[in-house]
């Protein structure tokens, strides 16, 4: 491992992200084999001193679980600097704080990341350093694209790490494993052995005080064009040489360069008041901060085709939703039944799948064997297995590769670019009013007329 110090810059270091996700992942990774050197600056425009940004820093370990004598160094040199990030002159004050070179995390809106980045012309940025970005990665196809050249007039390519932490989920880690250390899985992971392919994320929270983001994105962009078009591309690639940044999203980029979303196949809704659990729900158009006429939807489907030879004719079917009765967050892969059913087995079981858990980590395979009584009546039994729980968080994951330098688990700009370049199409037929915006009580399967494919 580099030993060298590295200086990590959050700027926007008194949001909730920060608080919440980032100062945890910093502590789990402080405290495991992997930590590394760290010199740790909050800034932002409020007035602060240092011991109050110790005691945020200390509170957000503690909430980790943290090693108080392992991280108790980066504790307590931790410093704080009052600036303006998107002046030019502040930002060259603060990169001559840093003790080594810098990794400069963006918790910021997305449009002041924007803003940030573009004073970051105006200023000579030390050598080695790594610009970290939340998503979204711009708004649509056009924007991602200026972003993006903005970013290469910075840094290059494999200094620009743009962040998705369901890349640092151990369970979407483990597709690679599943997939390419098992014989009997990649033999049939194509169109000859499989009928369809459904990516899931419903969940049962709503809002949860993200108006301010939710509503100017939606399902769509919130979800499937920043999150699930990633899985697609790690279940739809095809093998890389190697586990090396470029080999690994090389393959996922060529996946994604081959998936268009189909012509009619996306559906889209937002939930009316309800009950989900215990808690009872306004209708979404009534929750504070929500601009009605936008239109926002909560949950989202999109039918996508692979236009490869692995996966021609096979239906992708992606979807996000908010305030849903039941959590699904899986990858189901349904085969195709035998070429020939043998005359005198009698019983119809259903389509044998592979389910991939992503929360919880978990792997179910149905077979189709004979049943109880009568040898001769097929039945369908499942084998499950639980996925090891790995030793960081997705942010703890994703913070150790951008304080190594290693992008492996980042989005690259192409990348970026193609999952906007999917889903534009279908944001447009949505702006047109071609496709109906339904509605669902929260707490409910989904609007009256979507069948449901959980099983």
């Amino acid at each position: 491992m580099d030993t060298t110090k590295r200086t990590l810059l959050i700027f926007g270091a008194g949001g909730d992200l920060t608080s919440r996700l980032l100062l945890p992942g910093i502590g789990q990774l402080l405290s495991s084999e992997r930590g590394t050197s760290l010199e740790l600056i909050g800034v932002d425009r409020e007035e602060r001193s240092d011991a109050d940004w110790q005691a945020q820093v200390k509170r957000s370990f503690d909430v980790g679980g943290a090693d108080p004598e392992e991280t108790r160094v980066v504790l307590e040199a931790a410093r704080y600097l009052q600036a303006d990030v998107t002046d030019s002159g502040s930002l060259q004050r603060v990169l001559g704080e840093c003790a080594g070179p810098p990794a400069i995390y963006f918790a910021l809106p997305p449009h002041v990341t924007v803003l940030s980045c573009a004073a970051l012309e105006h200023v000579e940025l030390p050598p080695d350093t790594i610009l970290a970005l939340e998503k979204p990665f711009g708004t649509e196809l056009k924007s991602a694209r200026t972003l993006n050249r903005l970013l290469q007039r910075l840094v290059p390519e494999s200094r620009v790490q743009r962040v998705d932490h369901f890349l640092g989920k151990s369970t979407v880690l483990n597709i690679l494993g599943l997939r390419f250390a098992n014989r009997l899985f990649e033999a049939v992971w194509n169109a000859s052995s499989l009928e369809r392919v459904e990516i899931t994320y419903d969940e049962s929270l709503g809002l949860e005080g993200r108006a301010g983001y939710y509503d100017r994105a939606g399902a769509m962009v919130d979800m499937i064009q920043s999150h699930l078009l990633l899985v697609l591309a790690l279940v739809a690639m095809e093998p890389p040489s190697t586990l090396d940044a470029e080999d690994l999203r090389g393959s996922m980029a060529q996946a994604l360069r081959a998936t268009r979303a189909m012509r009619g196949g996306s559906r889209r809704a937002r939930y009316e008041a309800g009950i989900v659990g215990d808690r009872e729900f306004p209708a979404y158009a009534d929750e504070p901060g929500v601009d009605p006429e936008r239109k926002t939807e909560t949950l989202a489907e999109v039918t996508v085709a692979v236009d490869n030879w692995r996966w021609a004719g096979v239906p992708f079917v992606l979807r996000s939703g908010k305030a849903m009765e039941s959590v699904r967050k899986e990858i189901v892969l349904t085969f195709r039944d035998v070429p020939h059913a043998l005359t005198g087995l009698t019983g119809a079981p259903g389509r044998a799948r592979l389910v991939i858990g992503l929360d919880p980590d978990m792997l179910k395979l149905d077979l189709v064997i004979n049943g109880e009584g009568n040898p001769f009546d097929l039945d369908l039994v499942t084998l499950d297995a639980t996925f090891g729980k790995g030793e960081l968080s997705a942010y703890g994951e994703v913070l150790h590769g951008i304080l190594e330098g290693d992008p492996l688990l980042s989005v690259r700009g192409d990348m970026a670019e193609e999952c906007w370049r999917i889903v534009d199409e279908v944001l447009e037929e949505w702006r047109t009013g071609h496709v109906p915006l339904d509605t669902y009580p929260a707490g409910s399967t989904g609007p009256h007329g979507w069948a449901s494919t959980e099983g």
